[in-house]
């Protein structure tokens, strides 16, 4: 599987430049696991047994390549099976209404039967469907569809009625993966498997008795499906994001899995007390405060939040970031947990001066006063202390000494002492002055 995935994009290339036929077997727009290995699977079972065809047969992930890391289980499946999503092809990287437009397209449809409006025109091209969902018309076409749980059932049933020697381990362990993904692990309660399902699980696992336990596999999914961990706001919100659209009006729903202990954290915090009033929100899962004590900027709300994080990852066994140095170091517990003892470790550029924008304060490091240290229970901590004034100087943009003293010539000096002149003081004065 993998080489066949590896050489899918050299091949794809090679025949549009000699013009000839690309076979596409395509996965719906979702592009969720299963859709993406029934795609895999399929095309490199067609390329294996379709000896007489000249065709390139070519997998197509009907999203954007910038989508694909959204789909969490499918990016942590192919890893596990050492195959390189950059080997991938994604809708955006070939372009389906050109080839058919110039006769050299054929397509073959898993886990949907419908294409988007958009892609009405390539329905001439479409010679085969295999699907699990209930058909809403009949395809003029070759059509495999059933009721079961996972379209990776059907495309197992097809593989394995070939030459035994397609089914390798790494395709029979996406297989397996897809289908215990969709069927909730072959639990009945859970509405989805079927006894197709069963048969073809039990089929791949007899084939290939190394594979992962069916419960390790299938945790291992559902927590990659659910984490989003290494993803960006934006993907996060897009990840499972479900949208409806009337006239001039378009509705999206996302969901995020994160939990929200720290919201607890806040509303107990002593030092200093934030004194949190509980807001009404139009978004569920989202807490919403009003804050009473408005002098705890955002730099005193950050000590609570690392104490937090430390006093987790403690119980968990491991050290948060904002315990090391940047060179990985631990750094060593401060000994009184007042806020502003010793180094500071927050980044100036995270200060939040309420009232005051942009103000800046800097002191060199290890030259603090110990008495200026803030104890328990005090109101007033040592960022928010008053600046002192900035000198007029500092307004100057250079010093006219910067240049170095003034040039002057013998005659310039003896026409600055013509200009001196003596004044006699008088009797009641003080002693003559030059």
């Amino acid at each position: 599987m993998e080489s066949f995935v590896r050489s899918r994009r050299a091949a794809l290339q090679e025949h549009v430049q000699h013009r000839q036929e690309v076979h596409v077997v395509l996965g719906n727009e979702a592009c969720d696991l299963d859709s993406m290995v029934s795609a895999l699977a399929l095309a490199y079972y067609l390329a294996k047994t379709s000896l007489e065809s000249r065709a390139a047969f070519v997998p197509v992930l009907n999203i954007p390549r910038s989508e694909f890391p959204l789909r969490t289980e499918s990016t942590f499946l192919l890893q596990e099976q050492q195959i390189p999503d950059s080997c991938l092809i994604f809708r955006d990287e070939i372009d389906l209404h050109a080839l058919h437009q110039a006769g050299l397209l054929s397509l073959t449809l898993v886990d949907h039967h419908i294409l988007p409006s958009g892609d009405a025109a390539l329905e001439e091209a479409v010679i085969e469907v295999i699907d699990h969902r209930p058909l809403e018309r009949e395809p003029r076409c070759r059509v495999t569809a059933e009721l079961v749980g996972s379209c990776a059932t059907l495309v197992t049933e097809r593989i394995v009625q070939g030459p035994a020697e397609l089914l390798d381990r790494q395709t029979a362990a996406l297989l397996l993966g897809t289908i215990l993904l969709d069927c909730v692990n072959m639990t009945p309660e859970a509405g989805k498997v079927t006894p197709k399902d069963t048969q073809y699980v039990a089929l791949l696992e007899s084939k290939f008795p190394d594979l992962p336990a069916r419960s390790v596999l299938f945790e291992a999914l559902q927590t990659a499906k659910f984490d989003v961990s290494g993803l960006t706001t934006d993907q996060m919100l897009r990840k499972d994001l479900k949208a409806l659209s009337s006239d001039g009006l378009v509705l999206a729903i996302s969901a995020v899995y994160v939990t929200l202990e720290v919201c607890g954290v806040l509303e107990r915090a002593n030092n200093p007390p934030l004194d949190l009033s509980p807001l009404g929100s139009l978004y569920p899962n989202l807490c919403a405060y009003h804050q009473g004590n408005t002098v705890a900027s955002r730099k005193k709300v950050l000590p609570i939040l690392k104490d937090f994080l430390r006093e987790r990852d403690t119980a968990a066994g491991t050290m948060h970031p904002a315990d090391k140095d940047s060179c990985g170091t631990t750094r060593p517990e401060p000994k009184d947990s007042s806020a502003g003892c010793g180094e500071s470790d927050e980044n100036p550029e995270d200060s939040d001066v309420a009232g005051e924008a942009g103000a800046l304060e800097y002191e060199p490091r290890g030259r603090r006063d110990p008495g200026r240290c803030p104890r328990h229970g005090d109101a007033l901590l040592e960022d928010d202390a008053p600046l002192p004034p900035t000198p007029m100087n500092s307004l100057v943009d250079e010093c006219p000494l910067d240049r170095g003293l003034p040039k002057l010539s013998v005659e310039a000096i003896f026409e600055k002492f013509s200009h001196i002149t003596v004044v006699r003081p008088s009797a009641s004065s003080s002693p003559e002055k030059k």
